[in-house]
């Protein structure tokens, strides 16, 4: 029998895990991610298209986006490690965060989520001025999972005495900009979007503010945010944040980048900032 030599030995162990962390880092050849579908397809993908390349040269891998049909699909894909980032809002945050027992992590948020707003919209002429003119009426929200489009909404009408519940008839559109077509053809009474949407859609004419009114805006709150799995390789996770924070409105190609995520610059979050979200969520009975 021959026993081999400790240095024999150590070389057959070096390159095992030569071997196994080759495969590693082999397997993290394309970074998957997906948003949540507030807004139609067709607008997420035209959106993320050039962020996309922008990562894929910061990172030095292949980025996938992958749409979705609904906001959970991007909770359980997180939490499955089908996706590696996702664009959330900071309900589905708290969600996901939860669903990954507090694995997942917020890397970067919009300067302008920090202080967030959501609006309520109704035809001009429509007889509703305020949050106390919407009992009886046909109201829309979002998506049920949608921060600005329902969370927030539903929490400051509950603030102001409102049990939507009760004092309206309520509908969910799925998706800020459908909220504001249904408003603005006369499917519904009124209804409540997130204020980057609302001023992108008027912005390009889609939405005629002289014939669609806002009523009510919403205190500041945290919103959006870009997480990644709690398991990803750290180093990606580090490249991934500096690629955000990197992106500069003087450089004609970032100012591209971030007109499109509507943003002046990206900002390093934490999950505290969502904890007044998660109350929101309970107080509203939406987190059990």
């Amino acid at each position: 029998m021959i026993i081999p030599s400790r240095s024999r030995t150590l070389k057959t162990l070096l390159g095992i895990c030569t071997l196994v962390w080759a495969s590693v880092g082999a397997a993290q050849q394309v970074l998957k991610v997906s948003a949540i579908p507030d807004e139609a397809p067709t607008e997420l993908q035209r959106k993320f298209t050039p962020l996309g390349k922008y990562l894929e040269q910061k990172l030095g891998m292949k980025v996938e986006f992958t749409p979705v049909t609904d906001y959970a699909a991007t909770v359980e894909g997180l939490a499955g490690k089908k996706l590696d980032m996702v664009w959330y809002g900071g309900f589905t945050f708290v969600q996901a965060r939860l669903r990954t027992n507090g694995t997942a992590i917020p890397l970067v948020q919009r300067e302008e989520d920090e202080k967030f707003r959501s609006v309520f919209i109704t035809k001009a002429g429509s007889g509703i001025n305020s949050v106390g003119d919407l009992k009886g009426k046909n109201f829309t929200f979002g998506s049920v999972s949608s921060t600005s489009g329902h969370l927030m909404p539903r929490y400051f009408l509950q603030q102001q005495g409102i049990n939507p519940d009760k004092d309206m008839r309520i509908a969910f559109s799925g998706a800020h900009d459908a909220t504001a077509f249904q408003v603005a053809g006369g499917k519904v009474d009124a209804g409540a979007l997130n204020i980057s949407v609302w001023e992108k859609l008027v912005e390009q004419q889609k939405i005629d503010a002289n014939q669609v009114k806002i009523f009510y805006t919403t205190p500041p709150y945290y919103d959006y945010n870009w997480t990644v799995r709690g398991d990803l390789d750290p180093q990606v996770i580090q490249k991934i944040r500096d690629a955000f924070l990197a992106l500069d409105a003087r450089n004609p190609e970032h100012a591209e980048i971030l007109k499109l995520q509507r943003a002046a610059r990206f900002v390093p979050t934490k999950p505290e900032n969502y904890k007044g979200i998660e109350e929101a969520a309970r107080a509203a009975g939406l987190l059990k």
